[in-house]
């Protein structure tokens, strides 16, 4: 007799549910359920995201690999990876690829890997050291910001992992992202906004800038700043579209406009699809202040 189909919360193995009795072979093809990987499935009202399948890929690898890249950033904590990505796993023996998985044969010492609520996966330190390698410039920086600032490493120590290395693959892409990250950065659109300046020729501005009024009391606190011409960066997420949080940066805005400070807000659209015309507003600020 077959037990609670209802009890699956999360991926399993097929194989191993059928001989237990908790389903049947034509169950797990049917519409109750879909298939994640190779004899691993997921039930039907669990949303396949990259957590999800990230566990049915920790499943499927048996102990034959670890979790690695998006899928590591996402378990520590990280969220930073495309809302397609693939599940990634780091494996030195057989593990096919398949639709959705994506598998990396590379070495890895003792100290790169660590387990999260049960899982093996890649060290911060040694994630942002994959992405950094496997991604584009902005998105290697992306990674090395969220992980730099959960795993506390230095740019310094970031640079170092890749003369561990000496024979890995784009291993000097981790020295170019190096030089560019900051963990001080607090989300990863603001990451890609300091770095739609910086590509394109602005100086490095100030991170988590404070400005104090005259009194020595605290007015604000922005994301990025030049602050010898007084002119400062935010990113506005969804979040400041809520009326509170509207007001509240009403007023501040007012506060920094009558100090002196001039305070270009950036939308998504302005960072992932603008970014030269937000770059060029930015860099007019500091040509007025310059004259």
């Amino acid at each position: 007799m077959l037990r609670g189909m209802g009890k699956f919360t999360g991926p399993f193995r097929g194989s191993l549910a059928v001989s237990e009795g908790r389903v049947t072979r034509g169950q797990l093809r049917g519409p109750g359920f879909s298939r994640l990987f190779p004899d691993i499935y997921l039930p039907a009202h669990v949303a396949p995201t990259l957590m999800a399948r990230s566990r049915g890929a920790h499943l499927l690898l048996d102990g034959r690999g670890v979790l690695g890249g998006y899928s590591a950033a996402e378990l520590l904590g990280a969220r930073i990876a495309p809302r397609d990505a693939d599940a990634e796993v780091v494996a030195q023996v057989n593990v096919r690829e398949c639709r959705g998985l994506r598998v990396h044969r590379e070495q890895l010492a003792d100290d790169e890997v660590e387990t999260v609520a049960g899982l093996v996966t890649t060290s911060a330190l040694r994630t942002a050291y994959d992405l950094a390698r496997w991604s584009t410039l902005v998105d290697g920086v992306v990674a090395a910001d969220a992980l730099g600032r959960i795993g506390r490493f230095r740019p310094a120590a970031f640079a170092r992992l890749a003369d561990r290395y000496p024979g890995a693959r784009w291993r000097n892409r981790v020295r170019v992202v190096a030089g560019l990250m900051d963990p001080r950065v607090e989300s990863a659109m603001e990451t890609r906004c300091r770095m739609s300046l910086v590509l394109r020729g602005l100086p490095r501005p100030e991170l988590q800038y404070r400005v104090y009024d005259e009194l020595g009391d605290h007015v604000a606190w922005l994301d990025m700043a030049y602050p010898a011409a007084r002119a400062g960066m935010e990113f506005d997420g969804e979040h400041h579209q809520d009326a509170s949080t509207f007001r509240a940066d009403l007023a501040r805005h007012n506060r920094l406009a009558a100090l002196g400070w001039t305070v270009l807000r950036a939308s998504a659209t302005d960072v992932l699809h603008n970014p030269d015309r937000f770059a060029a507003q930015v860099r007019a600020v500091l040509h007025q202040r310059a004259a």
